[in-house]
């Protein structure tokens, strides 16, 4: 596919602010979809070329969590491990399970995350005891959210951060570098799916890619430097607009 040339000055600052975004409180496909759907591609092209530039993002922003301290690969890679199993399973399900369903429920689902955490004030200011060990709660939610984000996808960021600090007693700083490395696991296991399948618009999503790299480092820099509240704020933001975008698109479409 061909564009105009505004379409690519578009394009690359679409992904500059996914980044940013997502580097904080998930959510960047919110931005980058619409975008990528609004140019006139089709759906399964969009959602290809979406894995492939979110893939930069992420990639981006564990990096930096981990250069800055905040993760340790030995203390995630179970969750790596089953995240990768998980999205496998889920990337090969949505060729023969409708998704239409989950359209309805996980707004609903993600409402229940943001009242939660709406009146929960402290949740995630500092590290509590965790209520699973961590190994199985990778089992569970490694392969749960990871099948979830290789099937459908939104609002992947805003349950693994809550499932982290709820149940593993992490911080919310700590909770979004762990997010950002389960992302990027299910974003490549889903891009390698949809490059077999020559979905990918390599021009589109590596420029968007570029810009993605750009803010992804910068919001994650941000978390690094920031205190737990900006971290919420943020993130209630974000989970709010991704429901309202949720339910339109489900409800009055």
């Amino acid at each position: 596919m061909e564009f105009e040339l505004y379409y690519y000055a578009i394009f690359l600052a679409a992904g500059f602010l996914a980044g940013f975004v997502d580097s904080i409180a998930g959510g960047g496909g919110i931005i980058t979809v619409p975008v990528l759907m609004a140019s006139g591609m089709p759906p399964h092209i969009a959602l290809a070329t979406n894995k492939l530039q979110s893939s930069f993002g992420s990639f981006t922003s564990s990096a930096n969590y981990i250069k800055k301290g905040l993760v340790s690969l030995k203390d995630v890679y179970m969750g790596v491990i089953f995240t990768f199993i998980g999205a496998s399973l889920g990337t090969y399900s949505i060729l023969l399970i409708d998704a239409s369903l989950l359209n309805k429920i996980i707004p609903i689902m993600l409402i229940f995350i943001f009242i939660y955490t709406l009146l929960t004030p402290k949740l995630g200011s500092e590290d509590r005891h965790h209520r699973l060990s961590p190994n199985l709660f990778y089992l569970i939610f490694g392969i749960s959210i990871g099948f979830y984000d290789g099937f459908f996808g939104p609002g992947t960021g805003s349950f693994w951060t809550i499932a982290i600090v709820t149940l593993l007693g992490l911080n919310l700083k700590s909770a979004t570098a762990q997010t950002k490395i389960m992302n990027f696991t299910s974003n490549i296991v889903s891009l390698g799916v949809f490059i077999v399948g020559g979905q990918v618009l390599w021009i589109v999503g590596i420029l968007m890619g570029f810009g993605q790299i750009l803010g992804a480092y910068i919001g994650s820099s941000l978390v690094v430097k920031k205190d737990v509240k900006f971290i919420r704020v943020f993130f209630l933001c974000i989970v709010g607009i991704t429901i309202l975008k949720l339910l339109y698109d489900s409800y009055l479409v």
